[in-house]
């Protein structure tokens, strides 16, 4: 696995739009407060030609200028790091066009985001052995004060800081509008971490990939599709799994888990940590978001740690996609550990 340079003092940030632009309120507002703070600590920005475009259908442009962002923030020297500027719904079609065999073949450089950044995040350690963070976007960092995990986030970015652990609570209904755009997560829901398959909290090792259930069900059995390849190229370390979800419903969270299960996806599992999914409380014909995941992964005897810090109901842990991690859980609290081996 390939680990980049962590972000130096004063170094250059980049930010690129592969998904959502930041074109719309409160995003747009919170992105420039994002790099204006960002500057004042600093560092320098630099933006690629999509970060305010909106021409494109559930992106920022179309899938070619897309890409073509992607492979110029890669494969030339414009910045240390790179921040994607927002999630969205179509990055997937930009995946034709952007130059793996370049990226793998160029000096690596983080990059993070999360929800449809998926179609990077995922991608990077799968094709190009290139590791990535899975962590917040751009507009998130204009928050005041920043929550622990934006500073967790930052904090990897930078090299300080790999071991991670859930946070004291979780945000079910966000106050965050074009009036007070810089607003703090609303916490006003406990901790509820739940384990199956590990009695008394669940000690597993492996190598961490993942990312949003919508956008992993879409990749099965496309070109992008490696993960049988990339199972035995680590074979000895085995996957942990990380998964979300945004807009599945808990009868298409079972189906995406299927499918992903039936593709050997999770042929060398070592474990599973399930976010909490933003239908959290959705429930059809008696599926809901424990036996969606329960129904499908426990056959695989692996323990799973279901409604973790992760995912579209923050805050969420930042996870290295294609790190070593020792994962442990006990009495509600979840530590990731992660190593750059």
């Amino acid at each position: 696995m390939r680990y980049p340079e962590f972000l130096p003092k004063n170094g250059r940030i980049g930010f690129i739009a592969p998904s959502f632009g930041c074109t719309t309120e409160p995003y747009r507002t919170c992105f420039k407060e994002s790099l204006r703070r960002f500057r004042s600590r600093g560092y320098k920005t630099v933006l690629g030609p999509n970060c305010f475009r909106d021409d494109g259908v559930g992106k920022s442009s179309s899938p070619e200028n897309c890409a073509a962002e992607i492979n110029d923030f890669f494969l030339n020297d414009r910045c240390d790091v790179i921040i994607s500027c927002g999630g969205g719904e179509t990055m997937c079609e930009d995946l034709s066009f952007v130059d793996f065999e370049g990226i793998m073949a160029a000096k690596p450089k983080w990059y993070m985001g999360f929800s449809d950044n998926t179609n990077l995040t995922f991608t990077l350690p799968v094709l190009c052995d290139t590791a990535a963070v899975y962590g917040p976007c751009a507009p998130a960092f204009s928050m005041k004060p920043w929550h622990p995990s934006l500073a967790d986030a930052f904090g990897i970015l930078k090299g300080r800081g790999l071991k991670v652990s859930s946070y004291d609570g979780w945000e079910l209904i966000s106050l965050k509008d074009e009036e007070d755009p810089f607003r703090p997560y609303n916490i006003t829901e406990a901790p509820c971490i739940k384990t199956f398959g590990a009695p008394g909290g669940a000690a597993f090792s492996g190598r961490l990939l993942g990312g949003c259930l919508d956008c992993l069900s879409v990749l099965v059995g496309t070109p992008f599709d490696k993960v049988r390849e990339f199972e035995e190229r680590y074979a000895k370390d085995g996957v942990i799994w990380f998964l979300e979800s945004c807009d599945l419903t808990p009868m298409s969270m079972r189906r995406s888990l299927w499918q992903l299960a039936e593709a050997g996806w999770f042929e060398t599992a070592k474990g599973f940590i399930i976010g909490r999914p933003y239908h959290f409380d959705e429930e059809i014909l008696g599926m809901n978001r424990v036996n969606a995941v329960t129904g499908i992964l426990e056959k695989f005897g692996m323990p799973i740690v279901l409604d973790a810090d992760l995912g579209h109901l923050p805050p969420a842990m930042p996870l290295i996609s294609g790190a070593f991690a020792d994962v442990s859980e006990e009495h509600g609290r979840l530590n990731v550990a992660m190593k750059l081996l």
